[in-house]
């Protein structure tokens, strides 16, 4: 059959259409990058293997992944190899949770960073009262690390003794000293002002909206198999939620701190979510990622809330976080105007080697 010129014309249209693609419609289709293709990032992944390093790594960049590799055993006795989407305890990388968690209750307008503590807690001393949010947050209250281990049951009215009971260590946002205690106190206060239990604050506010499926203590639906168990040198460790926790997850000398199980592909989401202003507005995540102090007299590295700030190189500037419990560790790196993300999460801790593992892919992808 033969069809008229003008439907014919109208077919070799449409096919034209089709093929060349519609030049209103934005194509989404990953692209090629040759710097994360070079011989110097393969060559380094591939080295990590051979030195026994055991978990996944994740690199993005322009909201795509560019790399993801697994890496190692997720459980030896039953000859289980981490996959991409085994889930590791994020130890203290869980402080930005919290933080964005009071972030988005400022937002909603049920507090202010600049709140006294004492606005939430009764019968505090005297040389306490005046300790801030802000001061929490940036690690400057001058609060002592910890008052116990991380598994220790205890109770908050013991927990909240203990603390208050001991002496400051520095006069409040005098000096930066690291406070897991301060990040506790936190979740207390997340709990107290929203109403419901922290993990379910965050899940509602944080980890729903940014489609985090497998990120929390008890409230995902966990597939056992798919939770790394933890590797020392000569001993197996528990898999992390089959530690000592409460029937809500970790007691207060871990909850709001650390102790968060994640994948990479999840903390891929959250990197992409905080590009955007869903979850916090533009003067939230200025207060997110600001360097509000200085961690050492040095001024290389600045605390911002949950996060480092740390200038990288002569022009970049570079938002992380690590965590660990000498077991599993996690390291979490951004470089925000070039929407870059790695992301190192593993389940048998070699020290100083696996902490410049995510610093080394950074230099390598933005050389």
């Amino acid at each position: 059959m033969i069809l008229p010129i003008a439907k014919t014309l109208s077919w070799i249209t449409m096919l034209l259409f089709l093929w060349v693609g519609n030049p209103y419609i934005t194509d989404h289709t990953p692209k090629t990058e040759p710097s994360f293709s070079n011989k110097n990032l393969e060559k380094y992944l591939q080295s990590l293997e051979k030195k026994g390093f055991s978990g996944t790594i994740l690199i993005a960049k322009k909201q795509e992944i560019i790399k993801h590799r697994a890496y190692g055993m997720r459980d030896k006795a039953e000859g289980l190899k981490n996959q991409k989407n085994t889930i590791f305890d994020i130890g203290s990388v869980t402080k930005q949770f919290t933080a964005a968690a009071i972030l988005k209750l400022e937002m909603q307008g049920k507090l202010s960073v600049s709140d006294p503590i004492s606005k939430y807690f009764a019968e505090i001393p005297r040389d306490k009262k005046e300790i801030t949010i802000h001061q929490l947050l940036t690690h400057t209250s001058g609060l002592v690390a910890s008052v116990g281990n991380d598994y220790e049951e205890i109770s908050e009215k013991d927990f909240l003794n203990r603390v208050f009971a001991l002496e400051l260590k520095s006069p409040a946002g005098q000096k930066f000293r690291y406070s897991n205690v301060g990040y506790s106190l936190l979740s207390i206060i997340i709990e107290k002002v929203s109403g419901i239990r922290y993990e379910t604050y965050l899940n509602e506010a944080l980890f729903n909206p940014a489609g985090m499926q497998n990120t929390g203590y008890r409230l995902p639906t966990w597939d056992s198999n798919s939770i790394a168990k933890g590797y020392s040198k000569k001993k197996e460790h528990k898999k992390p939620n089959e530690e000592h926790w409460g029937k809500d997850g970790p007691f207060l000398n871990l909850k709001g701190n650390g102790g968060i199980l994640s994948n990479a592909k999840d903390l891929f989401k959250w990197h992409t979510a905080l590009l955007g202003n869903a979850i916090l507005d533009e003067k939230a995540k200025e207060k997110y990622f600001y360097p509000h102090t200085p961690e050492d007299a040095s001024g290389e590295s600045f605390y911002a809330y949950g996060w480092v700030n740390m200038p990288f190189g002569p022009d970049k500037t570079a938002i992380w976080h690590n965590g660990g419990n000498g077991i599993f560790f996690a390291d979490f790196w951004r470089f925000i105007q070039e929407d870059i993300a790695v992301i190192v999460l593993s389940n048998k801790y070699r020290g100083a080697k696996d902490d410049s593992i995510a610093e080394k892919i950074s230099t390598i992808i933005l050389q």
